[in-house]
């Protein structure tokens, strides 16, 4: 039986803005990546977000962004390694105040946009980054985005780390992504196949045709996809018939 874990980006409205389907989406994945208010999010989206997951039994996970909400979190940012550190543990700590309250507790960390793209280019800022997690709670998994990410993790003493992969984004040969300006409609049955292949054989077809490894543990899902619900159904749909279960982040860490 091979165990993956279905991530999804969440709690990313604000005010009256709306952002993604996250009442539909959360009965189908298993670890929830809530916005910490910096690039989305709101201390009342967060305490929503926070209470679905929990009643639904799904990991909390903080998805710390840099401090743009004009921008999404998608713009670059000049900060130092101690800001972005900073940065994550004022995140984290909202998220996880909240967790407190409805009983729960913060699981995962796993950056967002810019941020993610700077700790990527910068192992400085992303041994950072894990560090300063750790200091908050040992506990903490680091949910890593690609292989240079998943490389710091493996030097920092102490943390766990998950490889994640993606289905609803196309990879380059070289693993790294397509991120189209909007998303739009994927095609169900595709995205199954994705998610089996990589869940099986950590294996994946690039645009260019070619088959590329991505070991990941853990499959993130966008939210904002506008049939995501659709592309969840597909996938826990072939679940059953590939031998495959659906866990959480701490079993695929444990000892």
């Amino acid at each position: 039986m091979t165990g993956i874990d279905i991530n999804c980006d969440m709690g990313e409205s604000f005010g009256n803005w709306t952002m993604g389907n996250d009442a539909d989406v959360m009965p189908y994945v298993t670890s929830a990546n809530i916005a910490g208010g910096y690039h989305a999010g709101d201390p009342h989206v967060m305490r929503e977000t926070v209470e679905l997951a929990a009643d639904h039994g799904v990991g909390i996970g903080v998805h710390p962004g840099l401090p743009d909400k004009v921008g999404f979190g998608r713009r670059t940012m000049d900060a130092s390694p101690a800001e972005v550190r900073d940065y994550v543990v004022y995140q984290l700590g909202a998220l996880a105040a909240f967790a407190r309250r409805h009983g729960t507790s913060v699981q995962h960390v796993k950056p967002h946009g810019a941020m993610y793209s700077m700790l990527s280019d910068s192992a400085e800022h992303a041994r950072a980054v894990m560090e300063g997690m750790l200091e908050v709670d040992e506990d903490l998994i680091y949910l890593a985005t690609d292989m240079n990410i998943h490389e710091v993790a493996q030097q920092v003493d102490g943390l766990r780390a998950v490889f994640e992969g993606y289905v609803d984004l196309d990879y380059r040969a070289d693993r790294s992504l397509i991120v189209e300006q909007e998303l739009s409609d994927r095609d169900p049955d595709l995205v199954a196949d994705r998610f089996v292949s990589i869940a099986t054989d950590g294996v994946v077809e690039a645009a260019n045709g070619e088959e590329i490894s991505v070991p990941a543990d853990s499959i993130c899902i966008h939210g904002d996809n506008p049939n995501a619900v659709e592309l969840l159904e597909a996938i826990h749909e072939r679940i059953d018939d590939h031998d495959i279960e659906l866990v959480g982040l701490p079993e695929l860490v444990a000892d």
